[in-house]
């Protein structure tokens, strides 16, 4: 973990969007979705221990969202409120008081940014964050807008390479939309 060993006051963990649907056997899939589960679990304790907040975003639409292919989007039905896919991870080791933020809730506008429509850049800076450290899915989706969103609104951000999986609908979009995130001001770190 090299100079991010020590976690400090006005630090949080942001994790994007680790849903059911999002997962194996999802209807929106992410390839090796899963994998980010294990490294997010390791930066949850990790957290817990020096006491920091924890975030958490969630996909949330309406079962007639905008972004579905039956209304002309670009996606699947997928995390339709109140439903199995919209869960979280079964295996996410969040801690019970994790601030849950839910996203793209209105059927007219998506999200893909936890900052857009929603009450998060609030609820940070309550908590007096200064620095998130990020993990989730989709890289080149809603991690990106995340991000890039953040960095806006002048939070430093420390991008958890172990903890992203792209969606790559054109090959190489996740590694593109890392070189964004760091273009733009973020930090990675590899474990």
């Amino acid at each position: 973990m090299s100079g991010f060993s020590r976690l400090k006051q006005g630090d949080a963990l942001l994790i994007i969007d680790v849903q059911a649907d999002f997962l194996a056997g999802g209807s929106l899939a992410v390839p090796n979705g899963d994998a980010v589960v294990a490294p997010l679990n390791e930066w949850i304790a990790r957290f817990k221990a020096a006491g920091l907040p924890i975030f958490a975003t969630l996909d949330w639409h309406p079962a007639d969202h905008c972004s579905f292919r039956e209304q002309q989007g670009a996606w699947p039905a997928h995390c339709v409120a109140d439903t199995p896919g919209a869960r979280l991870a079964g295996g996410l080791a969040l801690p019970p008081d994790t601030l849950r933020v839910a996203k793209g809730t209105e059927r007219d506008t998506d999200a893909y940014s936890g900052f857009s429509g929603t009450d998060l850049d609030l609820q940070l800076r309550r908590a007096a964050v200064g620095r998130l450290f990020v993990g989730g899915l989709a890289t080149d989706y809603c991690v990106l807008q995340s991000v890039l969103d953040a960095l806006r609104l002048g939070y430093r951000v420390v991008l958890l390479r172990a903890a992203i999986r792209a969606v790559d609908v054109q090959p190489g979009d996740g590694e593109r939309a890392v070189a964004a995130m760091v273009t733009a001001g973020a930090t990675v770190v590899e474990d």
